[in-house]
């Protein structure tokens, strides 16, 4: 395994590989503060019965439905982890449906969360959705808005009155893993089947920018809009390039692309897969379909999720009515939605404030961003530094976060995955 950390503008890649590297940092054990702080400090607010309600847009719909459920059980954990902790501070989540571009839930769910009063949104998971109501959270509404999920380099340096904050890595990362991947795996060619929006397209220019670099030839490209059923002048396309590799970058798309790339007679071992469909395919295709495989996905690897995190997050997840999260095991920006929650939580705590614009003014300061926080990886540890009139860092389940200016994480993990027989996916070691 390797780590892949950004700082600033520019990219530095440690150890041998750049392709995999997942986990969590170690933990710490911070030392509970005796009695609350009375007064305010610079460096943190005094504890008060801080009352916050959040509110989700995450896929509860759309095509990037697989997602919802491990995110918003991350949600939900998180909820309880701060409730349970007694830390002067109790949240209140609103669940709401980001949808997709197709389907557009957002276009009501937004204005209905808004409506709620909440200070917080988390969402949505797919760049172009959150691209969609950004303005109406950030700069119309004035409340914070937090992806577990958006990758799209569009959204580093977007206007948002420095209100939208992102616990995933922009694609700039994960991009260069992909194509990096492509020629560690001995692929001289590639060509690319992308969904036409900002997510499908950022990533491909940074996977074209990486394989390029280390010498690979990027044949061509086919789009695909949103919501596609037909696709098969786009496959014949890209497979009449006749390249080495072939990468996906579509969402539910892939179940119509798939059959028909398999059926031109192009090897199920190379094709790649990104975060956006890097999905549990053992009810969709026959056996053996792609077994082989591989695809990347930002984040600690699902292996690397403590069985602990799993176990509770699936149990609160049950306990709110739904089928278990073991029954398809997709654990996908789980603990970055688990982060997301824990971060507001903490910053809202540090600024002794429910206002959308003072918790934002702190989040860079939990998060490590800042620097000079003393580290923590739990919200009870982090909150007991905050009330005992100290600077918090929180390292997450997701690993080290630490916010730039632009609400960036500067910290990053990206995992390296392979299908099996069955059509479900397992880390690369």
């Amino acid at each position: 395994m390797s780590v892949i950390s950004k700082a600033g503008s520019g990219l530095a890649i440690f150890a041998a590989s750049a392709l995999v590297l997942s986990g969590c940092a170690a933990a710490t054990t911070a030392e509970p503060a005796e009695e609350a702080a009375e007064e305010t400090t610079e460096e943190s607010a005094p504890v008060g019965d801080l009352a916050l309600k959040i509110g989700t847009a995450l896929p509860q719909t759309g095509s990037l439905a697989f997602l919802g459920p491990p995110e918003e059980a991350g949600v939900a954990l998180a909820m309880a982890d701060i409730n349970a902790a007694g830390a002067g501070i109790t949240l209140d989540v609103v669940y709401g449906d980001s949808g997709d571009l197709d389907n557009k839930a957002y276009e009501t769910e937004i204005p209905r969360l808004l409506n709620e009063g909440v200070s917080a949104i988390v969402g949505a998971a797919s760049s172009s959705v959150s691209l969609s109501f950004i303005d109406q959270v950030t700069k119309e509404a004035g409340v914070l808005q937090i992806s577990p999920a958006n990758t799209s380099t569009t959204l580093s340096d977007y206007d948002d009155d420095g209100l939208y904050f992102r616990t995933a890595p922009a694609d700039f990362l994960q991009g260069e893993a992909l194509g990096q991947l492509l020629a560690a795996d001995g692929h001289e060619t590639a060509a690319f089947l992308t969904l036409n929006d900002a997510y499908g397209i950022t990533l491909q220019e940074e996977a074209t920018k990486a394989f390029e670099a280390a010498g690979g030839t990027v044949l061509g490209s086919a789009s695909v809009n949103t919501g596609d059923t037909n696709l098969t002048s786009q496959v014949n396309e890209v497979l009449a390039l006749d390249p080495d590799a072939l990468v996906v970058i579509l969402f539910d798309e892939t179940k119509t692309a798939v059959p028909e790339i398999v059926a031109g007679g192009f090897p199920n071992s190379n094709m790649y897969f990104t975060d956006g469909n890097l999905a549990n395919y053992s009810e969709d295709f026959p056996a053996g379909t792609l077994t082989g495989s591989k695809g990347t996905l930002p984040g600690p690897t699902s292996t690397s999720i403590s069985d602990d995190y799993k176990q509770r997050a699936d149990a609160v997840w049950m306990e709110m009515g739904n089928p278990s999260l073991f029954d398809d095991d997709v654990w996908a920006y789980s603990t970055e939605s688990y982060d997301a929650v824990v971060l507001v939580a903490l910053a809202a705590l540090a600024a002794g404030s429910t206002d959308a614009k003072d918790i934002a003014g702190k989040m860079q300061e939990v998060s490590g961003g800042s620097g000079g926080g003393e580290k923590c990886t739990t919200f009870a540890d982090c909150a007991a530094i905050i009330n005992g009139g100290g600077v918090a860092d929180y390292d997450g389940l997701s690993g080290g976060i630490a916010f730039g200016d632009n609400g960036d994480p500067t910290e990053a993990a990206i995992g390296i995955y392979q299908y099996g027989d069955d059509n479900t996916y397992l880390p690369i070691n």
